[in-house]
């Protein structure tokens, strides 16, 4: 593929693990951060040490801190910054750029109150004379592995399959091999449900549980997120894919994962605020949490799960009074889900 020039508008582990991915593959990467030391560090030292101790960083990342800067040239550009970010740094480069460019979003949420998947807010905020094209970026991918060029799979989706294959070129190498997938609604919404299970399988963790009822988690969790995700108009098969169970195992089952770690304080005793405190980083889970409760109001959809993390979040509910109420629900036959699933897909 011809060797372009690429902005990646955030410099944490995420998006920093993705211009190296870009950066292995010959591009000219801009990797933009609003913090001047930070910057610094990339472009006189070659490393991130905050989110990716002990790594190397390519000579072909280049820091910026002037956003216009970044952006000059550049047709694509990959958005990895929190969800709440996403309006406020979509208005700025609508504002910065003179060109139509292809916005990859790589960030995994939804936005409580207006239940907007991340691609709906970037349609929002940046108008359609400078909006080539929308893709998602998602999968099981810890960036702390991707850093290390350890092997790892993704999917890109967008409404228009020619742009997401553009981007599966930008980005496929030895190392990261990267799918198409038409089904934006199913990529969006497994992504960001998947780290509500996450929370969950961290606090059955720490509070001693073990395996049997992680998995029992994670496969229920599944289920949720199928459900809801039919109904918004995903297809369920999408859920049985990268986006779907791909990145729900890894990420209620890893270290790396940090809506596991919270979680995990959160089954330890810890509260909400001294949690997010000690994280550092962003939780996504705990937004989405609020949004997907909201969506299963609107849609009349179950979602057990969710709702029990949403009363240990939000409504001061002990995690084990939660999680002996979520075993102690009317007995269910399993295949149920399943069969409404299909019943929804086919009457579409």
């Amino acid at each position: 593929m011809e060797k372009q020039k690429v902005a990646v508008i955030g410099a944490g582990s995420w998006g920093t693990a993705l211009a190296m991915v870009l950066a292995d593959n010959g591009h000219e990467v801009r990797l933009w951060s609003h913090k001047i030391e930070q910057v610094e560090e990339i472009n006189t030292r070659h490393t991130n040490v905050k989110y990716l101790p002990e790594i190397t960083l390519p000579v072909n990342i280049v820091g910026y801190s002037s956003l216009g800067k970044a952006l000059q040239g550049a047709k694509n550009i990959i958005l990895a910054v929190p969800t709440k970010a996403i309006r406020e740094v979509a208005t700025k480069i609508s504002s910065e750029t003179n060109q139509p460019v292809t916005i990859v979003h790589v960030s995994k949420g939804i936005e409580p109150n207006t239940l907007l998947r991340i691609s709906e807010m970037i349609k929002e905020e940046i108008p359609a004379s400078l909006l080539e094209d929308v893709v998602v970026l998602s999968g099981p991918s810890h960036a702390e592995e991707v850093s290390l060029r350890h092997p790892t799979t993704v999917t890109v989706s967008s409404e228009n399959i020619s742009a997401a294959e553009k981007i599966q070129d930008l980005f496929i190498n030895q190392n990261f091999r990267v799918y198409t997938n038409p089904d934006v609604i199913g990529v969006e919404i497994g992504g960001a449900l998947k780290n509500i299970i996450a929370l969950a399988a961290g606090m059955t963790d720490g509070l001693g549980y073990g395996d049997n009822a992680k998995a029992a988690l994670i496969t229920r969790g599944l289920a949720e997120i199928a459900r809801l995700g039919t109904k918004m108009g995903a297809n369920p098969l999408t859920f049985s894919g990268l986006a779907g169970i791909g990145d729900l195992i890894v990420t209620c089952t890893s270290v790396h994962s940090r809506n596991w770690r919270a979680g995990n304080m959160l089954g330890k005793g810890q509260k909400l605020d001294e949690v997010l405190e000690n994280m550092g980083m962003v939780v996504e889970g705990v937004r989405t949490t609020k949004a997907a409760y909201q969506l299963a109001e609107k849609y009349h959809v179950s979602m057990p799960i969710t709702n029990s993390l949403y009363n240990v979040l939000f409504n001061n509910v002990d995690v084990e009074d939660a999680v002996d109420e979520l075993m102690n629900r009317m007995k269910k036959h399993e295949m149920e889900d399943l069969v409404n699933v299909l019943d929804e897909r086919m009457n579409d």
